[in-house]
């Protein structure tokens, strides 16, 4: 065989071993979304390219991406883990009847304003029914409250439909960041 030859197979195969690296890594360990909206500012923005990753254990105050029934993705952060209680009274979030901070809020403009609440006082029974989040079920807000469709009006979110968690925004490179957990 030719050192030509030789040369292309070996080419070959080393973008064949490539293709299936990336393609393994993307089905099954992390990938990137756009995000699209404004339901999570000021933490993210629309059209912020970011890293999710599909083998994250989720824990409460983290972003994640996930499927709706309508076949759309949404990226929400997580307030409610499964047997959680959740009340939300003049602007402080309440979760198993501990007061819980929201610092990643503080940022936003609108929050600031002292004549309106940032987010509508509910109780997680008056609003979906039930006393607790579900077992396998998450409860979803954005940080925008003002603007965003969340658990307060689509309830919880099965595990199942989860895409991944958020670990970072890599585009804009202006907005590169890396944390937003805020427990």
């Amino acid at each position: 065989m030719s050192t030509t030859k030789k040369e292309i197979i070996e080419w070959l195969i080393a973008l064949g071993i490539g293709f299936i690296v990336v393609f393994f890594v993307r089905s099954f360990l992390a990938t990137n979304y756009e995000v699209v909206g404004e339901s999570m500012m000021p933490t993210l923005h629309d059209h912020d390219n970011v890293i999710i990753s599909k083998v994250s254990r989720i824990k409460r105050m983290d972003i994640i991406i996930f499927h709706s029934d309508e076949q759309e993705d949404y990226v929400k952060r997580v307030i409610g883990l499964p047997g959680d209680t959740i009340t939300y009274e003049n602007d402080e979030l309440f979760i198993n009847n501990q007061k819980v901070e929201e610092p990643f809020l503080r940022s936003y403009e609108v929050y600031m304003n002292p004549e309106t609440n940032f987010t509508e006082d509910f109780d997680l029974l008056e609003l979906t029914g039930s006393k607790v989040v579900p077992p396998g079920k998450l409860f979803v807000l954005g940080d925008n409250r003002i603007s965003s469709l969340d658990s307060r009006y689509f309830y919880f979110v099965d595990k199942k439909a989860v895409i991944g968690e958020v670990k970072l925004i890599y585009w804009p490179i202006t907005d590169f960041t890396m944390n937003f957990r805020s427990e």
